[in-house]
């Protein structure tokens, strides 16, 4: 039977730094066009949803929203979660085994997801299955997380960010994290989603078990 790690997630507002006002603003404006986005995207669907209607729901221009996000698959996958896990990476002990680490920081932010935003995580797991060019940018996004979380795993190991050794572990646990989400939506979004990330690390630490 799979244990979830002894520490408890980290509440991840502990790893955010203070923002300014501009920055708040900002922020502001993402949400909006991302929440815009997937009501549209729930109403009529995600081909059907257009930059303009995004615009229009979110009230701002197109060219603002292509200002925060190159494209329509950027606004469903984007989140400010990325320097947030990073700055967590960095706070765990630094005797921890990178893999236990990693375990403790993306099983914390799956639930700190769930717990904030449970329909949109839902409908982006469901539309990275229906959608290939979403699946293709979620692959993509993921490798960009990958090398942003090899900075602190190189830093604790003595190694460059792109020594070979440490991209190929972390994007092994970025296709892990990727695959438990794959097999999460798949059967419905029904189970239990941090159990399943911590199972599939396990599946790392102790190889296939025959």
């Amino acid at each position: 039977m799979t244990t979830m790690p002894a520490t408890p997630p980290l509440p991840f507002e502990q790893h955010q730094r203070p923002m300014g006002l501009r920055e708040r603003k900002k922020l502001k404006t993402r949400i909006a066009i991302r929440k815009a986005t997937y009501r549209l995207i729930a109403e009529q669907g995600y081909d059907a949803t257009t930059i303009e209607q995004i615009a229009a729901a979110a009230e701002v221009s197109p060219s603002t929203v292509f200002r925060y996000f190159p494209t329509k698959e950027d606004i469903v996958l984007a989140d400010e979660y990325d320097p947030v896990l990073e700055a967590a990476l960095r706070a765990r002990p630094a005797d921890e085994p990178p893999l236990e680490s990693l375990r403790v920081v993306l099983t914390g932010a799956v639930a700190s997801i769930l717990e904030n935003e449970p329909e949109e995580m839902r409908q982006r797991t469901r539309l990275m299955l229906e959608v290939p060019a979403l699946r293709a940018r979620m692959t993509e996004t993921m490798a960009e997380t990958s090398s942003l979380l090899a900075r602190p795993i190189a830093d604790r190991a003595g190694r460059e960010p792109d020594d070979l050794e440490v991209r190929v572990f972390t994007a092994a646990v970025m296709g892990a994290l990727r695959e438990a989400l794959f097999h999460w939506g798949e059967r419905g979004r029904q189970d239990d989603l941090v159990a399943l990330v911590d199972r599939t690390l396990d599946v790392l630490k102790g190889g296939l078990r025959l």
